[in-house]
């Protein structure tokens, strides 16, 4: 069961780099993501001109932000290839208050 949640709104910076940003998400920058301790699984979804990933984290939200903070720090990320910087990502993290299932 995930802990807490890694919500991220981006976009691309035109619609001349959509399938270029959505080939960096899909086949760079999620499955490095995933290699991250804790870091368990990512969907993504569309919204106009908005993309949202949830990473869902089997770790609470201060282990899941200092893991990310750490390999943001190494270098080793890949570069985001068009990525729209204005406005910036939105990041937010969520914690596990309450799960129910059917």
């Amino acid at each position: 069961m995930a802990k807490s949640i890694l919500f991220v709104e981006s976009g691309p910076a035109s619609a001349d780099t959509v399938d270029d940003y959505n080939r960096w998400h899909n086949e760079v920058h999620v499955p490095e993501m995933l290699e991250l301790d804790g870091f368990v699984s990512a969907r993504r979804w569309q919204d106009g001109d908005n993309f949202i990933t949830l990473y869902e984290i089997d770790a609470d939200v201060e282990t899941a932000k200092a893991t990310l903070k750490a390999f943001f720090a190494s270098g080793t990320m890949s570069k985001p290839v068009g990525v729209r910087t204005e406005p910036p990502a939105v990041m937010r993290y969520l914690s596990l208050i309450h799960e129910a299932t059917a």
